[in-house]
C-alpha cells in the first residue's frame, strides 16, 4: 500500500495535472478527422480515386465559376464540344455529388467523370455544385447552398457565355447522388417547377438518395458490414452531419418521415428516382416514393439496379449500369422536356 504524505498531497490539490492533448474522436473515411477539443483535419486527398479512361473520350469543354464568394463555393459547368446550330439549344442539368453531406468535391476525379460522361452522353449542359460540409458545416448548410447556387445560375444566365449562348432555361434538370440526390428533394420542394422564373424546373432525378430515420429499417440491418456504405459509415456520417439535438428524423435527413412536412399542396414536377438492390438506403428510398405518390399526389418514377451498391453510378458512370443509368435518365428528360 502506498502512503501519500500530507506535503505531497498538498501539492497534488495546488497543482493540477496538466490537460490531456486532443485525441481523434470521429475518423471518416481517413479523410475527415475530428478531435476532441472540436478541431477538424480535412484532407485535400479525394478518398475515391476512381476516374474512366473513357473521360477522354468525351467531347465536353468545363470551367470552374465563383458562385458564393463568402463561403468560397464553386460550381463546375460542362458543355459538349459540338452544339449543333439547327438543334438550337439545350438542357442544363444540375448534378449535386454524394458524400455524406460530409466529403465530396465537384474536383474529386469520380464526380468530374460522372459530370464529363452526363454531359457527353445526354447532350447536356452539366453545373457541378459544391456545398458546405459537415462536421463544419452541420445541415440544412448544404440546404441552404444548394438552394444558392439555382439562384445564381437564374441571375447569372444571361451574363454567361455558355448558359446564354448554348442553355435552354425552359429545360432545367435538378439531379443528385446520395446526400446530393437529398438536396435535389429539397429544391424541388423549395423551388418546384417554376419557382426560379425565367426558368423552368422540369424535373428531378435522385440517384439513390440519402435519407434516414430512427427506426432501422429491414435493409438496413440487412447490409453488409464491408459494403460501400455500411450502418455503421451512415451512423458516423448522422454524428457529423446532423445540428445539435436532432436525430436521424431531423426533417431535412427524412423528409418523408414522422417530423417532415406535409408535401400534398406542394408543387415539385415529376421525379425519376434510382434504386439499388444492394444499397442499405433501399427501403426508405421505396418508402419516400410510396408517401410521396400515394398520400402526397407526386410522379415518382421508381427504377431499381439489380445487384448494385449504393453509388455506384458516381463511383463508374461509364459501366455497364451506368450505360442503363443514362438510358433512363434520358428517357426521363426527353418525356418531360417538352410541353
Amino acid at each position: 500500500m502506498t502512503t501519500i504524505s500530507s506535503s505531497s498531497a498538498a501539492d497534488i490539490s495546488t497543482h493540477p495535472l496538466p490537460p490531456s492533448r486532443p485525441h481523434v474522436i470521429e475518423d471518416c473515411r481517413g479523410t475527415i478527422l475530428l478531435y476532441s477539443d472540436g478541431t477538424v483535419f480535412r484532407s485535400p486527398e479525394p478518398f475515391i480515386h476512381v476516374s474512366s479512361a473513357h473521360d477522354a473520350e468525351a467531347e465536353v469543354d468545363w470551367r470552374d465559376v465563383l458562385y458564393d464568394p463568402a463561403h468560397d463555393l464553386s460550381l463546375r459547368l460542362f458543355k459538349p464540344r459540338v452544339i449543333n446550330a439547327e438543334e438550337g439549344k439545350i438542357p442544363l442539368l444540375v448534378y449535386y455529388h454524394g458524400g455524406g453531406f460530409c466529403l465530396g468535391s465537384r474536383t474529386w476525379p469520380n464526380f468530374h467523370s460522372c459530370c464529363l460522361r452526363l454531359a457527353s452522353s445526354l447532350h447536356v449542359i452539366v453545373a457541378s455544385v459544391d456545398y458546405r460540409l459537415a462536421p463544419e458545416h452541420k445541415l440544412p448548410a448544404a440546404i441552404q447552398d444548394g438552394a444558392a447556387s439555382l439562384l445564381f445560375l437564374r441571375d447569372q444566365w444571361a451574363s454567361d457565355a455558355w448558359l446564354a449562348e448554348h442553355a435552354d432555361p425552359a429545360r432545367v434538370f435538378l439531379s443528385g447522388e446520395s446526400a446530393g440526390g437529398n438536396i435535389t428533394h429539397h429544391m424541388a420542394v423549395q423551388f418546384g417547377p417554376t419557382g426560379l422564373n425565367p426558368i423552368r424546373i422540369r424535373g428531378s432525378i435522385l440517384l439513390m438518395p440519402a435519407f434516414g430515420g430512427v427506426e432501422r429499417t429491414e435493409s438496413e440491418l440487412e447490409c453488409d458490414k464491408d459494403s460501400f456504405l455500411s450502418l455503421e459509415q451512415a451512423d458516423q456520417y448522422c454524428r457529423l452531419m446532423l445540428p445539435r439535438g436532432a436525430t436521424r428524423d431531423y426533417p431535412v435527413f427524412n423528409p418523408a418521415g414522422p417530423e417532415g412536412p406535409n408535401l400534398e399542396a406542394v408543387e415539385t414536377g415529376p421525379m425519376l428516382l434510382v434504386v439499388a438492390e444492394k444499397d442499405m438506403l433501399k427501403d426508405r428510398e421505396v418508402e419516400y416514393a410510396r408517401r410521396m405518390r400515394e398520400e402526397w399526389g407526386k410522379h415518382v418514377e421508381v427504377a431499381e439496379f439489380e445487384g448494385q451498391q449504393h453509388g455506384f453510378f458516381a463511383i463508374d458512370s461509364w459501366s455497364e449500369p451506368g450505360d442503363e443509368v443514362i438510358r433512363i435518365m434520358k428517357q426521363f428528360m426527353d418525356e418531360f422536356g417538352r410541353d
